[in-house]
């Protein structure tokens, strides 16, 4: 929890500065289009910076430029500093798209940089003069242009420089950093020690499993750089209770460190929280196992369409199924599961953090994002 800065009130403080700050310590911060309450994203960041304004993210992407868009194990805000790591990966898609950009060619991709390049930063809504063709999958669109677009970012052809919602506007990718040439690419020993790092800041105890989520081609190039650091002693391995043969290990400093007081610290964390998403660490080291039933019939969900994790100190005590009721301006409780015996006494905490969180999904863009509503739900 200290790894993740949720043992104190404001470790970043307010402002871009904060949101720069946090993203740099974490190493990337997921998005996702479900918004039956505030995207992933900013309820990510609010989760570290109570004072979190929606428009300082935006800022970071779009003026300061200090964030950029690519994959991690999901689609992510990242450091800039940290785009040399991505590098190969998009020289990998230049050399050879997935199956699912096949049928791009080209003398397309040729056209929408010259287009690009003559008409500035171009959302899909901003093409017009497209020939519409049938939907092949749910997620896809009848723009063509739309799948060259996402070919030139997975290549590093193009930025993701604003995003209005889920709309993004696309930009060259030397236009919109200001770049003569773009950063070189890091060796795959570089990567290696990038993915460890990341983790190590992040996680503070990390395995295989933690370090590359979802990312089973990295663990041969990790686990040689952990194997070196281990000789140096810059990491020691670590026994946990109930990890069977699951290896981790940590730095000396963070094995010393003192534990963080939590007493009364109360989250309502996104089911995409980098504390939450690695389910199965998730499981070892709170034992909680998160169901997400975004996409399960209703009959059979247990939590709710979309629940949300309630950590109070270091337990996960309840999870609670929202749902933004945007013309009222109020959060509607569809489902409250409560998932400790004892921890009904946590309820008045909730209350009051539920009542501060319904505040950050309503308020303004002037507003801080626990400023505006103090009623509970």
């Amino acid at each position: 929890m200290a790894a993740q800065r949720l043992d104190r009130d404001a470790p970043f403080g307010e402002g871009p500065e904060a949101v720069r700050d946090a993203i740099a310590h974490l190493g990337y911060v997921q998005i996702d289009t479900i918004n039956v309450i505030e995207r992933c994203h900013h309820h990510i960041l609010y989760s570290r910076i109570p004072a979190y304004r929606r428009a300082d993210l935006a800022h970071l992407q779009s003026v300061e430029k200090s964030i950029f868009e690519y994959w991690t194990h999901a689609l992510s805000y990242v450091p800039v500093e940290d785009f040399r790591f991505f590098v190969p990966a998009m020289q990998a898609y230049r050399k050879n798209a997935s199956a699912w950009f096949g049928s791009v060619t080209p003398a397309e991709v040729r056209a929408m940089t010259r287009r690009l390049r003559d008409q500035g930063p171009l959302s899909i809504r901003d093409i017009g003069d497209d020939e519409l063709v049938e939907k092949h999958h749910p997620w896809a669109s009848r723009k063509p242009s739309k799948r060259v677009l996402q070919l030139m970012f997975y290549q590093g052809r193009v930025a993701i420089s604003a995003r209005a919602g889920m709309v993004k506007t696309y930009d060259l990718l030397d236009h919109h950093f200001g770049w003569d040439r773009p950063p070189r690419p890091a060796t795959e020993r570089q990567v290696a020690a990038y993915l460890l790092d990341r983790a190590l800041r992040s996680q503070g105890l990390v395995s295989l499993d933690s370090i590359c989520h979802l990312n089973a081609a990295a663990k041969k190039g990790v686990a040689a750089v952990i194997e070196a650091r281990v000789r140096r002693r810059q990491l020691v391995p670590v026994t946990l209770e109930g990890a069977g043969k699951l290896e981790h290990w940590a730095e000396p400093a963070a094995l010393e460190a003192a534990l963080p007081g939590l007493a009364g610290r109360v989250h309502i964390l996104s089911p995409f929280d980098p504390l939450i998403i690695q389910r199965k660490r998730l499981k070892l080291f709170f034992g909680y196992d998160h169901l997400f039933e975004a996409y399960v019939p209703a009959h059979k969900r247990r939590l709710g369409y979309f629940a949300l994790p309630v950590l109070v100190d270091d337990r996960i005590v309840a999870a609670i199924d929202l749902k933004a009721d945007r013309a009222a301006g109020r959060l509607q409780v569809q489902n409250w599961t409560w998932l400790v015996d004892a921890a009904h006494e946590d309820k008045a905490a909730i209350d009051t953090k539920l009542a501060r969180f319904e505040g950050f999904q309503f308020a303004t863009e002037d507003t801080p994002g626990e400023a505006a509503r103090t009623s509970a739900p």
